[in-house]
């Protein structure tokens, strides 16, 4: 049927035409499942990510401290003199208690220092003692020889083994002498702890830095003076602190008490020949 230019098209299957599409429905229910995504990871997560959540591991783990029920060794024995957590309660101090120390060590003929470090012994203090009087003993030394040559009008040239030297006497004698002693002490059957021992010489080595500042004095009876009472400071200190333990080594502990106190004299007849004494 024809109405104007228009052809009218019954309503019928055309081949090729694309079929009515219906009515939509009135209701539509969509239906989703349980989710896990208020817990991160989920429980059942699979690939990479683990099912253990937890904070992550220190990139380097030598200063982390293995928590009881690890997977991580424990070391003992000897093993453990070769990690650094065994010594890391020995540097846990506070300032105030190395200068407490030092105050101790400055008077000496108290003779507590020892009963005050027996629980808590530390080698932070001597540590940075013996460095700054290697430090010390190089530039006061550099700085008086320069002033002697140059009083002279004498050409002056640096020494660095005054370096080396410094650092082989200061560390060397805080560390082998402790462990004589604690080997000696130990042959008595009046053992003494090793730390205990280190910490106890390397605070008596401070009373040598103020003692190397004064040398700067141009006087050699003033040196004298100054090496001699550093040196008996720091004798009467170890040994004051030593002669209540070693006392129960029996009769020989009066001449390991003295030993002591000369072998500290000596070291500061060795400090006066070599730092205190200016050649030109």
């Amino acid at each position: 049927m024809m109405s104007g230019n228009y052809t009218s098209i019954d309503n019928q299957n055309v081949s090729g035409s694309v079929p009515a599409v219906g009515d939509p429905p009135s209701h539509v229910a969509v239906k989703f499942t349980d989710s896990n995504l208020q817990t991160f990871p989920p429980a059942g997560a699979q690939g990479k990510i683990s099912s253990a959540s937890g904070p992550p591991r220190d990139a380097d783990d030598t200063f982390s401290k293995p928590v009881s029920g690890s997977d991580e060794p424990q070391q003992s024995g000897w093993f453990r003199s070769f990690t650094i957590a065994a010594y890391r309660p020995y540097f846990d101090v506070d300032t105030s208690d190395v200068l407490e120390r030092i105050k101790d060590s400055l008077f000496p003929f108290g003779g507590s220092f020892s009963e005050k470090t027996a629980n808590n012994p530390d080698l932070y203090g001597p540590f940075w003692i013996c460095t700054t009087l290697i430090f010390v003993a190089a530039s006061i030394g550099t700085f008086v020889t320069y002033i002697a040559h140059k009083l002279q009008k004498k050409d002056w040239n640096y020494d660095i083994n005054l370096v080396t030297w410094s650092a082989g006497l200061f560390y060397g004698y805080v560390t082998l002498v402790p462990l004589a002693l604690y080997i000696i002490l130990k042959y008595f059957s009046a053992p003494s702890g090793l730390v205990h021992l280190l910490c106890l010489y390397g605070y008596s080595l401070f009373i040598f830095i103020p003692a190397l500042c004064l040398s700067v004095v141009p006087q050699e009876i003033f040196r004298w003076v100054v090496a001699g009472v550093a040196g008996f400071m720091s004798a009467s200190f170890v040994a004051l602190n030593l002669r209540n333990h070693i006392k129960s080594a029996g009769e020989s502990w009066f001449l390991i008490v003295a030993a002591i106190f000369l072998l500290q004299l000596a070291l500061a007849l060795v400090l006066k020949f070599y730092l205190f004494t200016v050649t030109v």
